[in-house]
């Protein structure tokens, strides 16, 4: 037992992928081709997309969203966890980044439960919610620019049912949250994201210190 949680170093980091990480094999080419772009930060780590797959999984989710794709690892992961039937919305604006994520989704056979709208999020959440889908999904995952993530999450929770489940990620951001000398626009908006959700009593709450922090909002009925 321990009463903190444990600091990883790329060695424990190695053992934790090597014995808790299964993989798929077309998720690890994706993840090895992002990890050689300039903006390869941007990739959620293994660990995190094993995580997603079992709570997608664990949870029965048909229908989710995501916000924010880049070139496409965790929703690969997630449209894989997805039964044949299931559907993921997926939002981002770079046609450039997301032409990675369509061909290996073409690869692993899941293209067609991905959704992909190559537009501002908020314009693809504010329709779905026009179009009468509020309370009509079961997950979401937001990981996108992090001075818009108070109003993706607001959106989000409309959209889900009570029981769903939103997952934000980089909600520890490096432990510049932590650090009251640093100031920057993300972070601020972080910790003020944070602080929201802290006393948010629509929903139940846990933050995790997966990857780059990773907190979970179960939306209450």
């Amino acid at each position: 037992m321990s009463r903190k949680t444990l600091t990883m170093d790329d060695r424990l980091g190695a053992y934790l992928c090597g014995f808790g990480v299964r993989e798929p094999d077309i998720a690890r080419a994706l993840r090895e081709e992002t990890a050689r772009l300039p903006e390869a930060n941007m990739q959620i780590a293994p660990e995190q997309g094993q995580f997603l797959d079992f709570l997608i999984r664990s949870l029965g989710v048909r229908r989710s969203l995501e916000i924010g794709v880049y070139t496409g690892y965790s929703a690969l992961i997630t449209a894989l966890a997805l039964p044949e039937n299931g559907e993921l919305v997926a939002c981002d604006i770079s046609a450039e980044w997301t032409a990675i994520a369509r061909r290996y989704w073409q690869q692993a056979d899941v293209a067609d439960r991905i959704r992909l709208h190559l537009r501002p999020a908020l314009e693809t959440l504010h329709a779905l919610i026009d179009a009468g889908e509020s309370g009509r999904f079961d997950f979401a995952f937001i990981d996108a620019d992090k001075t818009g993530y108070a109003a993706y999450f607001e959106a989000c929770l409309k959209l889900l049912r009570p029981g769903g489940v939103i997952a934000v990620d980089n909600t520890l951001w490096s432990g510049h949250v932590a650090d009251p000398a640093i100031t920057d626009e993300d972070t601020v908006a972080l910790r003020a994201f944070n602080a929201a959700r802290r006393s948010d009593e629509r929903i139940d709450l846990c933050l995790l210190p997966v990857a780059d922090g990773l907190s979970l909002a179960r939306k209450r009925a």
